[in-house]
């Protein structure tokens, strides 16, 4: 019998499926309009712009992108995620097209005035090479002059929160998390646990982390002609008080 490919963690439905409720709590899901505002502000596309949204998860940004009128693309890996983001369209009457892809295959040359990707959905994957091949590809989709926005947790950051251990409990659920870190700090190992009704599941993932600096150079080396870091979505320095680790990058 051929062998069966075992997964990565990223393309575990039920990992997606497991931790929902707290990747997209209700704090999450109130602050997208908000998040948006600024996304807009830091863009600053044309009404009628195309704006890919990259790891949409269930369509937070897509959403809303499209209630304020721009053409909108979301892309993922997870169906569950996308088919929630669907119906939520549909019930709104919004025309936004979602699309099941891996990030380091999708592409659609020179088609997007903008491209989102938020919420630390960059680092997936253990080969830098993979990853910098989602730049590559964001840059190919992008038409000429348009603009990344890239939002992730930057190993600055990291460094001054780090905690090894942390838990939280949500809606009589019990969440435990141990966090490891690799590679001269390039890697990060996670190991979740969710105790709820008596039983118990548990992941483990890993993601990559890159300094402003490293985020930087990489974007340079994939062709971006103008590559900006900050601390947050308002343009703040990305110094020693940085919330997150911002990326506006043109092609």
């Amino acid at each position: 019998m051929p062998e069966t490919k075992k997964r990565t963690w990223y393309e575990d439905e039920s990992f997606w499926k497991t931790f929902e409720s707290t990747m997209f709590n209700q704090e999450r899901l109130d602050a997208a309009g908000e998040e948006v505002d600024k996304i807009v502000k830091l863009l600053a596309p044309e009404k009628d712009a195309k704006i890919l949204d990259l790891c949409c998860g269930i369509g937070r940004h897509s959403l809303e992108l499209a209630r304020r009128g721009y053409q909108v693309v979301g892309v993922d890996l997870t169906e569950e995620y996308l088919a929630k983001a669907r119906r939520q369209a549909e019930s709104e009457g919004l025309t936004v097209q979602f699309v099941r892809s891996d990030m380091r295959r999708f592409c659609q040359i020179e088609s997007f005035d903008a491209v989102i990707n938020m919420f630390t959905a960059f680092g997936y994957f253990e080969q830098p090479a993979d990853n910098k091949r989602v730049l590559a590809n964001i840059r190919c989709s992008l038409r000429k002059g348009g603009t990344l926005i890239l939002d992730t947790i930057g190993k600055e950051i990291l460094a001054r929160i780090f905690q090894e251990r942390d838990w939280h409990e949500q809606d009589g659920r019990i969440f435990l998390r141990e966090h490891k870190m690799k590679q001269n700090w390039s890697w990060a190992e996670n190991r979740w646990i969710m105790f709820e009704n008596g039983k118990v599941r548990e992941f483990r993932f890993g993601h990559r982390i890159y300094s402003g600096v490293e985020m930087m150079d990489m974007l340079n080396e994939c062709g971006f002609r103008s590559v900006s870091i900050y601390g947050d979505l308002e343009g703040a320095d990305y110094d020693h008080n940085a919330k997150r680790l911002v990326v506006i990058a043109r092609k």
